[in-house]
Protein backbone atom coordinates (compact mmCIF):
# COMPACT_ATOMS: atom_id res chain seq x y z
CA UNK A 1 0.00 0.00 0.00
CA UNK A 2 3.08 2.75 1.16
CA UNK A 3 4.08 1.57 -2.27
CA UNK A 4 1.41 2.65 -4.15
CA UNK A 5 0.78 5.87 -2.54
CA UNK A 6 4.53 6.90 -3.36
CA UNK A 7 4.37 6.21 -6.92
CA UNK A 8 0.90 7.95 -6.89
CA UNK A 9 2.90 11.18 -5.40
CA UNK A 10 6.08 10.70 -7.72
CA UNK A 11 3.66 10.93 -10.82
CA UNK A 12 1.43 13.66 -9.53
CA UNK A 13 4.81 15.71 -8.23
CA UNK A 14 6.36 14.52 -12.19
CA UNK A 15 3.43 16.14 -13.83
CA UNK A 16 2.79 19.27 -11.56
CA UNK A 17 7.28 19.86 -12.65
CA UNK A 18 6.12 21.14 -16.47
CA UNK A 19 4.70 24.41 -17.38
CA UNK A 20 2.33 23.44 -19.93
CA UNK A 21 -0.54 20.18 -19.56
CA UNK A 22 -2.12 20.63 -22.73
CA UNK A 23 -0.48 19.89 -25.87
CA UNK A 24 -0.53 22.43 -28.36
CA UNK A 25 -0.53 21.75 -32.35
CA UNK A 26 -0.60 23.56 -35.38
CA UNK A 27 0.06 23.26 -38.79
CA UNK A 28 -1.50 21.67 -42.69
CA UNK A 29 -5.12 21.52 -43.08
CA UNK A 30 -3.92 18.33 -44.91
CA UNK A 31 -2.51 16.72 -41.71
CA UNK A 32 -5.04 18.07 -39.35
CA UNK A 33 -7.46 15.27 -39.13
CA UNK A 34 -4.94 12.50 -38.80
CA UNK A 35 -3.06 14.52 -35.96
CA UNK A 36 -6.52 15.10 -34.15
CA UNK A 37 -7.71 11.61 -34.61
CA UNK A 38 -4.55 10.96 -32.51
CA UNK A 39 -5.13 14.16 -30.06
CA UNK A 40 -8.04 12.09 -29.11
CA UNK A 41 -6.46 8.85 -28.80
CA UNK A 42 -4.50 10.41 -26.45
CA UNK A 43 -6.84 12.04 -23.97
CA UNK A 44 -8.41 8.89 -23.82
CA UNK A 45 -5.62 7.87 -22.36
CA UNK A 46 -5.64 10.07 -18.94
CA UNK A 47 -3.94 13.05 -20.70
CA UNK A 48 -5.60 16.50 -21.36
CA UNK A 49 -6.99 16.43 -24.92
CA UNK A 50 -3.88 17.99 -27.21
CA UNK A 51 -5.88 21.23 -29.12
CA UNK A 52 -5.28 20.93 -33.13
CA UNK A 53 -5.49 24.28 -35.33
CA UNK A 54 -5.52 24.26 -38.67
CA UNK A 55 -3.60 27.20 -40.01
CA UNK A 56 -1.64 25.97 -42.83
CA UNK A 57 1.61 24.76 -43.39
CA UNK A 58 3.56 27.64 -43.89
CA UNK A 59 2.06 29.86 -40.97
CA UNK A 60 2.39 26.49 -38.87
CA UNK A 61 6.06 26.49 -39.02
CA UNK A 62 5.66 30.37 -38.25
CA UNK A 63 4.16 29.48 -35.05
CA UNK A 64 6.20 26.88 -34.15
CA UNK A 65 9.68 29.00 -34.65
CA UNK A 66 8.42 31.83 -32.98
CA UNK A 67 10.12 31.09 -29.77
CA UNK A 68 10.48 28.85 -26.56
CA UNK A 69 7.80 28.50 -23.40
CA UNK A 70 4.03 28.07 -22.65
CA UNK A 71 2.20 30.38 -25.50
CA UNK A 72 4.74 28.70 -28.24
CA UNK A 73 3.23 25.28 -29.93
CA UNK A 74 4.73 22.36 -29.28
CA UNK A 75 4.01 20.18 -32.72
CA UNK A 76 3.38 21.54 -36.01
CA UNK A 77 1.36 19.55 -38.89
CA UNK A 78 2.94 19.69 -42.33
CA UNK A 79 2.59 18.68 -45.96
CA UNK A 80 5.76 19.20 -46.78
CA UNK A 81 9.13 19.23 -45.66
CA UNK A 82 10.39 21.72 -43.36
CA UNK A 83 12.61 24.87 -45.11
CA UNK A 84 16.28 25.69 -44.70
CA UNK A 85 14.65 28.99 -43.55
CA UNK A 86 12.18 27.52 -41.14
CA UNK A 87 14.91 25.76 -39.77
CA UNK A 88 17.07 29.37 -39.67
CA UNK A 89 14.03 31.00 -38.37
CA UNK A 90 14.00 28.11 -35.03
CA UNK A 91 17.48 28.57 -34.54
CA UNK A 92 17.56 32.10 -34.57
CA UNK A 93 14.23 31.71 -31.63
CA UNK A 94 16.42 29.14 -29.74
CA UNK A 95 14.48 26.28 -31.34
CA UNK A 96 17.48 23.86 -32.04
CA UNK A 97 16.32 20.39 -31.25
CA UNK A 98 13.72 19.50 -33.94
CA UNK A 99 12.08 16.10 -34.39
CA UNK A 100 10.72 15.33 -37.35
CA UNK A 101 7.59 12.76 -37.51
CA UNK A 102 6.97 11.21 -41.03
CA UNK A 103 3.62 10.03 -40.42
CA UNK A 104 2.67 8.31 -43.59
CA UNK A 105 2.03 9.10 -47.97
CA UNK A 106 -0.26 11.20 -49.09
CA UNK A 107 -1.45 12.07 -52.60
CA UNK A 108 -2.63 15.15 -54.05
CA UNK A 109 -5.50 14.34 -55.81
CA UNK A 110 -7.34 17.21 -59.05
CA UNK A 111 -10.97 16.34 -58.33
CA UNK A 112 -14.00 17.11 -59.35
CA UNK A 113 -17.86 16.45 -59.08
CA UNK A 114 -18.58 12.65 -59.51
CA UNK A 115 -21.68 13.23 -62.47
CA UNK A 116 -18.34 15.45 -64.23
CA UNK A 117 -16.88 13.79 -67.47
CA UNK A 118 -13.54 12.30 -66.31
CA UNK A 119 -10.36 12.31 -68.10
CA UNK A 120 -6.77 11.99 -67.98
CA UNK A 121 -4.78 14.65 -67.56
CA UNK A 122 -0.99 15.46 -67.46
CA UNK A 123 1.11 17.42 -65.34
CA UNK A 124 2.21 19.21 -68.49
CA UNK A 125 -1.35 20.22 -69.30
CA UNK A 126 -2.08 21.25 -65.54
CA UNK A 127 0.67 23.74 -65.92
CA UNK A 128 -1.08 24.80 -69.30
CA UNK A 129 -3.93 25.34 -67.85
CA UNK A 130 -2.78 26.65 -64.29
CA UNK A 131 0.55 28.72 -65.35
CA UNK A 132 0.81 32.79 -65.72
CA UNK A 133 3.75 32.25 -67.68
CA UNK A 134 1.51 30.45 -70.30
CA UNK A 135 1.39 32.74 -73.30
CA UNK A 136 -1.47 31.15 -74.54
CA UNK A 137 -3.95 31.82 -71.40
CA UNK A 138 -6.85 28.95 -72.06
CA UNK A 139 -9.95 29.49 -70.80
CA UNK A 140 -12.02 26.43 -72.15
CA UNK A 141 -10.34 22.79 -71.71
CA UNK A 142 -10.84 22.17 -75.16
CA UNK A 143 -7.92 24.58 -76.11
CA UNK A 144 -5.40 22.43 -74.24
CA UNK A 145 -6.71 19.35 -75.61
CA UNK A 146 -9.22 17.91 -78.28
CA UNK A 147 -10.30 15.06 -76.02
CA UNK A 148 -11.01 17.30 -73.15
CA UNK A 149 -14.74 18.49 -72.62
CA UNK A 150 -16.22 22.27 -73.80
CA UNK A 151 -16.44 23.60 -70.63
CA UNK A 152 -14.26 26.63 -69.03
CA UNK A 153 -11.35 26.31 -67.18
CA UNK A 154 -12.06 26.99 -62.85
CA UNK A 155 -9.76 25.10 -60.53
CA UNK A 156 -9.53 25.76 -56.73
CA UNK A 157 -6.01 25.79 -55.47
CA UNK A 158 -4.13 25.99 -52.31
CA UNK A 159 -3.18 29.52 -51.10
CA UNK A 160 0.74 30.42 -50.64
CA UNK A 161 0.76 29.80 -46.83
CA UNK A 162 -0.23 25.91 -47.84
CA UNK A 163 2.23 22.72 -47.90
CA UNK A 164 -0.26 21.62 -50.50
CA UNK A 165 0.54 24.49 -52.69
CA UNK A 166 4.42 23.87 -52.31
CA UNK A 167 4.23 20.38 -53.34
CA UNK A 168 2.67 21.43 -56.42
CA UNK A 169 4.68 23.63 -57.26
CA UNK A 170 7.35 21.09 -57.16
CA UNK A 171 5.51 18.27 -58.58
CA UNK A 172 2.81 19.84 -61.55
CA UNK A 173 4.19 23.45 -61.63
CA UNK A 174 8.07 22.42 -62.16
CA UNK A 175 8.16 19.51 -63.65
CA UNK A 176 5.39 20.69 -66.47
CA UNK A 177 7.15 23.55 -66.71
CA UNK A 178 8.72 24.08 -70.68
CA UNK A 179 12.10 23.66 -70.76
CA UNK A 180 12.59 27.03 -72.45
CA UNK A 181 11.23 29.08 -69.70
CA UNK A 182 12.40 26.71 -67.11
CA UNK A 183 15.91 27.88 -68.52
CA UNK A 184 15.11 31.34 -68.65
CA UNK A 185 13.72 32.17 -65.31
CA UNK A 186 12.71 28.43 -63.15
CA UNK A 187 10.72 30.48 -60.38
CA UNK A 188 8.34 32.02 -62.83
CA UNK A 189 7.49 28.22 -64.04
CA UNK A 190 5.45 28.32 -60.51
CA UNK A 191 3.12 31.38 -60.68
CA UNK A 192 -0.64 30.69 -60.65
CA UNK A 193 -2.47 32.67 -63.11
CA UNK A 194 -5.07 35.57 -61.56
CA UNK A 195 -7.13 36.15 -64.31
CA UNK A 196 -10.20 34.04 -62.53
CA UNK A 197 -9.34 30.98 -64.16
CA UNK A 198 -7.70 29.80 -60.61
CA UNK A 199 -9.13 30.53 -57.62
CA UNK A 200 -7.24 30.38 -54.04
CA UNK A 201 -9.73 28.66 -52.06
CA UNK A 202 -8.34 29.35 -48.60
CA UNK A 203 -6.86 26.04 -45.92
CA UNK A 204 -10.38 24.34 -45.34
CA UNK A 205 -10.32 21.74 -47.57
CA UNK A 206 -14.13 20.79 -46.68
CA UNK A 207 -15.43 23.43 -48.16
CA UNK A 208 -13.39 23.16 -51.45
CA UNK A 209 -15.21 19.20 -51.32
CA UNK A 210 -18.43 21.15 -50.54
CA UNK A 211 -18.29 23.38 -53.63
CA UNK A 212 -17.21 20.76 -56.13
CA UNK A 213 -20.40 18.59 -54.79
CA UNK A 214 -22.59 21.52 -56.20
CA UNK A 215 -20.51 22.62 -59.60
CA UNK A 216 -19.80 19.91 -62.45
CA UNK A 217 -17.88 22.89 -64.17
CA UNK A 218 -14.96 23.03 -60.35
CA UNK A 219 -12.14 21.40 -59.76
CA UNK A 220 -9.98 21.46 -56.62
CA UNK A 221 -6.59 20.25 -55.27
CA UNK A 222 -6.50 18.53 -51.83
CA UNK A 223 -5.14 15.52 -50.16
CA UNK A 224 -6.11 12.07 -50.70
CA UNK A 225 -7.94 12.05 -47.51
CA UNK A 226 -10.58 14.37 -48.20
CA UNK A 227 -11.10 12.52 -51.70
CA UNK A 228 -11.44 9.06 -49.63
CA UNK A 229 -13.86 10.53 -47.29
CA UNK A 230 -16.02 12.36 -49.47
CA UNK A 231 -16.54 9.38 -52.38
CA UNK A 232 -20.16 9.55 -52.66
CA UNK A 233 -19.84 13.06 -54.00
CA UNK A 234 -16.55 13.42 -56.03
CA UNK A 235 -13.87 11.53 -57.78
CA UNK A 236 -10.13 12.22 -58.60
CA UNK A 237 -8.45 12.49 -62.27
CA UNK A 238 -6.09 10.15 -63.38
CA UNK A 239 -2.68 11.97 -63.79
CA UNK A 240 -0.25 10.80 -66.21
CA UNK A 241 -2.48 7.62 -66.52
CA UNK A 242 -2.64 6.78 -63.16
CA UNK A 243 -5.26 6.73 -60.79
CA UNK A 244 -5.03 7.85 -57.41
CA UNK A 245 -5.48 5.14 -55.15
CA UNK A 246 -3.53 4.01 -51.64
CA UNK A 247 -1.98 1.44 -53.18
CA UNK A 248 -0.07 3.95 -56.30
CA UNK A 249 0.58 6.54 -53.40
CA UNK A 250 1.98 3.74 -51.35
CA UNK A 251 4.38 3.38 -54.11
CA UNK A 252 4.86 6.10 -55.52
CA UNK A 253 3.58 5.67 -58.82
CA UNK A 254 0.74 8.27 -58.80
CA UNK A 255 3.15 11.27 -60.16
CA UNK A 256 1.26 13.34 -57.02
CA UNK A 257 2.43 11.43 -54.50
CA UNK A 258 4.26 13.07 -51.06
CA UNK A 259 5.06 12.21 -47.70
CA UNK A 260 3.05 14.51 -44.34
CA UNK A 261 4.56 15.46 -41.78
CA UNK A 262 4.55 16.24 -38.03
CA UNK A 263 7.45 18.41 -36.45
CA UNK A 264 7.93 18.36 -32.66
CA UNK A 265 9.98 20.57 -30.70
CA UNK A 266 12.48 18.92 -28.63
CA UNK A 267 13.01 21.50 -26.28
CA UNK A 268 9.55 21.09 -25.07
CA UNK A 269 9.45 17.67 -23.92
CA UNK A 270 10.63 19.54 -20.44
CA UNK A 271 7.74 22.11 -20.24
CA UNK A 272 4.91 20.32 -21.99
CA UNK A 273 3.27 17.00 -20.16
CA UNK A 274 2.45 14.11 -22.27
CA UNK A 275 4.66 14.82 -25.58
CA UNK A 276 6.46 11.62 -25.61
CA UNK A 277 3.52 10.04 -25.54
CA UNK A 278 1.71 11.40 -27.44
CA UNK A 279 4.80 10.79 -30.44
CA UNK A 280 4.71 7.06 -29.24
CA UNK A 281 0.67 6.96 -29.80
CA UNK A 282 1.01 8.56 -33.35
CA UNK A 283 3.67 6.21 -34.57
CA UNK A 284 2.65 3.06 -32.80
CA UNK A 285 0.59 0.12 -34.48
CA UNK A 286 -2.71 0.88 -33.87
CA UNK A 287 -2.56 4.03 -35.44
CA UNK A 288 0.01 4.41 -38.29
CA UNK A 289 0.59 0.19 -38.74
CA UNK A 290 -0.58 -1.45 -41.85
CA UNK A 291 -4.21 -1.73 -39.92
CA UNK A 292 -3.69 0.96 -37.97
CA UNK A 293 -6.82 3.18 -37.28
CA UNK A 294 -5.44 6.46 -39.44
CA UNK A 295 -5.65 4.28 -42.61
CA UNK A 296 -9.31 4.68 -42.10
CA UNK A 297 -9.37 8.03 -42.55
CA UNK A 298 -7.05 7.99 -46.09
CA UNK A 299 -3.87 8.19 -44.43
CA UNK A 300 -1.82 5.64 -46.45
CA UNK A 301 1.07 3.62 -44.32
CA UNK A 302 4.65 4.04 -44.32
CA UNK A 303 6.48 0.83 -45.36
CA UNK A 304 7.81 -1.54 -42.38
CA UNK A 305 11.83 0.07 -42.68
CA UNK A 306 10.88 3.85 -43.39
CA UNK A 307 8.29 3.07 -40.11
CA UNK A 308 10.94 1.90 -38.09
CA UNK A 309 13.10 4.69 -39.16
CA UNK A 310 10.67 7.25 -37.67
CA UNK A 311 10.47 5.22 -34.28
CA UNK A 312 13.98 5.70 -33.92
CA UNK A 313 13.95 9.24 -34.85
CA UNK A 314 11.21 10.36 -31.90
CA UNK A 315 13.25 8.08 -29.32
Amino acid sequence: MKFIVAALIAIAMSATAFAKETITIVGSSTVYPFTTIVAEKHGQKGFKTPIVESTGTGGGMKLFCAGIGPKHPDFTNASRHIKKSEIELCAKNGIRDIIEIIVGNDGIAFAQHNDAKSFNITVEELWQAMAAKNPYKPTNWKEINPKFPDQKIHILAPPPTSGTRDAWIDLVMQKGCPADIKKANKRSCNLFREDGVVEEAGENDTLIVRRLSADPELFGIFGYSFLSENGDKIKGMTVNGIEITMDTIQSYEYPLARPLYVYAKGEHKQITYGMQEFMDEYVSDNAMGEWGYLGDYGLVPLDDKMLAQVRDNIK
